[in-house]
């Protein structure tokens, strides 16, 4: 049996005299030279430098192992690595200084050095065969998938190590580079579905779909929008928008009723127009808000059911324009989110989509009436805000996210007036102006 010390350089050897207690300090020095430079053998190399002890035992121990002039208390002593293995030879003909600090320790040494180097070489092995994989991408997949720029985006962004900590990462990325390699040319379309043979859930949830994304260099907020920023349809029939107050055209829903649009009825989506000029709806990000709004008009606190309509987080592109939509048929649109990262780009992406929208409660003052004192590193600037420039710096200021939960009171009071408050069309409002904005000063 192989020593896992030593590899079975002992073998033979009588260790016993070396692993005196006195020699600990030596083999303990030598130890650690071992483990920094990677090389559990030092049988030869740069000399090592050791602090001679002041104990006699020890100093005396290590006469015979340590050549050259006596030993003095405190001084430091070069050791000859070649001129060392050579002594510990008249032992066992295998025997080096790293083979005995490692008994002597009780631990396979420069066990880091060596997980860095198989680290390295699986690295390595991706880099390779993503290079490879790449080459045999159709051509318009290969604009997107540029091996250089793909393993450095994926490296930056942690996707190396976990793939790496997958149990078979080459089959993990191999998968991943053949769904890629399934994608559709620009213009047309295929169901996620049908993109792994035999498995149309492989990308429902999990790693894989994820590295998809990130190989194909997606930044979208959901996975929903980033497969379909590459022509990929997901399942139609989960997720949209909840709904109250306003209907598709032509559809009949009882006053009051609350219900879901799925992505499949809002991908060409007409509503119905407000039946007086001037109406609000109100979009907002949590379904707690239009809860609250519902049970109100249900318990008979509101003359006229709420108009709300909730994304359940940030929306998808089709939803964002279906929410564009409303502003085609008439309808005034306010628009709001949580005051957190998530929040914020959810609020960009709709008001990108819905130019003709207003932030709802969404400045820096709105902000300032109901944050705390946070720990949080909130890296934003004028752009994250580009309706409200002072509200990315109030929230770096108080490092703390604020919530749709902590304005319930005012929102509800809003919903129920049918009027954002103060009203984003009345003079020395600042609305957000599509594109372009109109950045408060």
């Amino acid at each position: 049996m192989i020593c896992p010390l030593c590899t079975g350089a002992c073998a033979g050897a009588d260790l016993g005299p070396l692993l005196n207690p006195h020699l600990t300090w030596l083999w303990n020095a030598l130890a650690a030279v071992a483990d920094r430079r990677g090389d559990p053998t030092l049988a030869e190399g740069p000399a090592v430098t050791v602090t001679i002890p002041a104990a006699p035992a020890q100093r005396a121990a290590a006469a015979g192992l340590i050549s050259g002039r006596p030993l003095v208390p405190g001084q430091r002593r070069r050791i000859d690595l070649r001129e060392l293995t050579a002594v510990l030879a008249t032992r066992s003909p295998a025997l080096t200084p790293g083979t005995v600090a490692a008994h002597a320790s009780g631990r396979r040494l420069a066990d880091k050095a060596r997980a860095r180097a198989a680290q390295a070489r699986s690295v390595e092995q991706l880099r390779a065969q993503l290079e490879v994989g790449a080459a045999d991408l159709p051509e318009h997949v290969q604009a997107l998938v540029d091996p250089e720029t793909v393993f450095a985006r994926l490296r930056s962004a942690g996707w190396i190590a976990r793939i790496l900590n997958t149990p078979d990462p080459s089959a993990l990325l191999g998968a991943a580079m053949q769904v890629a390699g399934r994608l559709p040319e620009p213009g047309d379309r295929i169901d996620r579905r049908v993109l792994v043979p035999r498995d149309p859930h492989a990308l429902d949830t999990g790693t894989l779909p994820a590295l998809i994304l990130a190989l194909t260099g997606n930044s979208a907020t959901t996975s929903r929008s980033g497969w379909a920023h590459l022509g990929v349809d997901c399942d139609d029939l989960l997720g949209g928008l909840i709904i109250t107050g306003v209907t598709p055209h032509g559809w009949r829903v009882p006053p009051g009723a609350t219900f879901t649009l799925p992505p499949r009825e809002l991908a060409e989506i007409v509503w119905e127009q407000p039946s007086a000029a001037g109406a609000w709806v109100f979009v907002t990000e949590n379904p707690s808000v239009l809860a609250a709004a519902s049970a109100q008009a249900l318990a008979g606190d509101a003359a006229t059911t709420p108009r709300v309509v909730c994304t359940a987080g940030t929306p998808s592109q089709v939803e964002c324009a279906a929410i564009g939509a409303l502003s085609d048929a008439g309808w005034h649109v306010a628009v709001r989110a949580d005051f957190d990262p998530a929040g914020l780009a959810h609020m960009r992406a709709i008001l990108t989509a819905a130019p003709a929208a207003v932030p709802w409660r969404m400045g820096a003052a709105d902000y300032l009436a109901v944050a705390t004192e946070g720990t949080l590193d909130l890296h934003l600037g004028v752009a994250d805000t580009p309706w409200d420039t002072r509200l990315a710096a109030a929230m770096r200021a108080h490092s703390a996210h604020a919530y749709e939960e902590d304005l319930l009171p005012i929102l509800l009071a809003d919903i129920t007036a049918g009027t954002p408050s103060p009203c984003p069309t009345a003079p020395g409002s600042t609305p957000y102006q599509g594109a372009g904005f109109r950045i408060s000063p």
